[in-house]
């Protein structure tokens, strides 16, 4: 087995069962090929882990284990078994759930949701596909699917050296799958919804928010996707009016709501901020609204700017509010984590002159696990907040 020797920062990191080494902590001449199982050393020798490297990614060393086991067959099924295992609850009560989420499940750059009998997978690291062969073996072996779905990210797959061919990889896939959750039946395309085909990771959230709603409630969902959050309120009786700018998503919130024989409901096709901007000039006024936006900050870097535009947000949703009204603003970004929406929604409420009371922090899904050792792993922040009466 080749090794590569980390500096001592690096290594006091793993110690601690963080799962990434980074180009700039590799020690040694490296001699191994990208893709090669590797093991890690300590900068005085001492065995860390065992994982695969790529040295055209920044993240050159992604740990598989922390012990000397044999990366094979077994190595994977094993993990796959594990996986499943930690969401029994939601095994018990949903047909589609996350069953890994990469490093939180030590599998890292593999994630696999199922849907309702199939799986979608997404393979974006060198390394996770060197071992694709392994990890559709074990996919059939435990979950038994009736068809496997390869939805990897291409951008991602073009900085790790890959190329992306998405679709069918095993059995058959229908193009509309049916999931029922918490009662509200939703209907995933695979072919061409976003990442492997739903928020899953909102599951929890959309209930969560759905207890504050009650009958003839004026409610308005934005970055709506599929409807998820809107399905909800709808589900309790409340008027909701939907606003996505993606034509995909806008028809899935259409056919989710006749597939669950609710009314017709207005859904608006526009930019979240051009539609706020506009909103705040009329007189509609909501006693909830939902901000649940896609990742404004994928990188560090983009952290400020994503600020500025959640602030957009709140500052106009809170306008639109009612008062005792109830908005959830969320961001599914590690780099813009829990304290940055309660500061930005403090700042938000400062200029407006307006109390907010926190009713609810609130993560993703116990199926989208957040490991402490991994920083990364809690990626979804949601704050519920309460416009208090001066």
């Amino acid at each position: 087995m080749k090794n590569v020797t980390i500096t001592k920062i690096a290594s006091h990191k793993l110690k601690s069962f963080f799962c990434w080494v980074y180009q700039n902590e590799l020690v040694t001449p490296i001699d191994a090929i990208d893709g090669e199982v590797i093991d890690v050393l300590s900068h005085n020798g001492e065995f860390l882990g065992r994982g695969y490297i790529n040295q055209k990614s920044k993240i050159s060393v992604r740990i598989l284990t922390f012990a000397q086991r044999e990366i094979d067959q077994d190595f994977f099924t094993s993990r796959l078994k594990q996986a499943l295992a930690k969401r029994q609850n939601i095994v018990n009560s949903s047909d589609a759930y996350r069953v890994v989420h990469s490093e939180a499940d030590f599998l890292p750059g593999l994630i696999v949701d199922w849907y309702n009998g199939y799986a979608a997978i997404q393979i974006n690291t060198l390394g996770m596909e060197c071992f694709r062969k392994e990890i559709i073996q074990g996919l059939i072996e435990v979950l038994n699917p009736k068809g496997i779905f390869d939805k990897s990210d291409m951008k991602v797959r073009q900085i790790e050296g890959i190329e992306t061919q998405n679709g069918v990889i095993y059995g058959e896939v229908p193009q509309e799958i049916s999931i029922a959750e918490n009662g509200i039946s939703f209907v995933v395309n695979l072919y061409e919804g976003q990442k492997t085909g739903f928020y899953l990771d909102q599951r929890h959230n959309r209930q969560a928010v759905a207890k504050y709603i009650d009958k003839d409630d004026k409610v308005l969902d934005v970055f709506c996707n599929a409807g998820g959050f809107g399905l909800y309120a709808l589900k309790n009786g409340a008027q909701v009016r939907f606003v996505d700018l993606a034509d995909h998503a806008l028809a899935q919130v259409a056919q989710n709501i006749t597939l669950n024989g609710f009314e017709e409901c207005e859904i608006i096709k526009q930019d979240a901020f051009d539609f706020l901007t506009l909103e705040k000039m009329g007189k509609n006024t909501y006693d909830c609204i939902v901000l649940d936006p896609p990742p404004f900050a994928k990188t560090k870097k983009e952290a400020e700017g994503a600020i500025k535009g959640f602030k957009f947000l709140l500052s106009a949703a809170l306008k639109l509010l009612n008062e005792n009204g109830i908005v959830a603003v969320f961001s599914c970004s590690h780099h813009v984590a829990m304290n940055d929406l309660l500061e930005l929604s403090l700042e938000a409420s400062t200029k407006a002159r307006v109390p907010l009371e926190v009713i609810e922090l609130l993560r993703a899904d116990e199926d989208h696990p957040y490991m402490l050792n991994i920083p990364n792993s809690a990626y979804l922040s949601g704050v519920v907040l309460r416009k208090s009466p001066l």
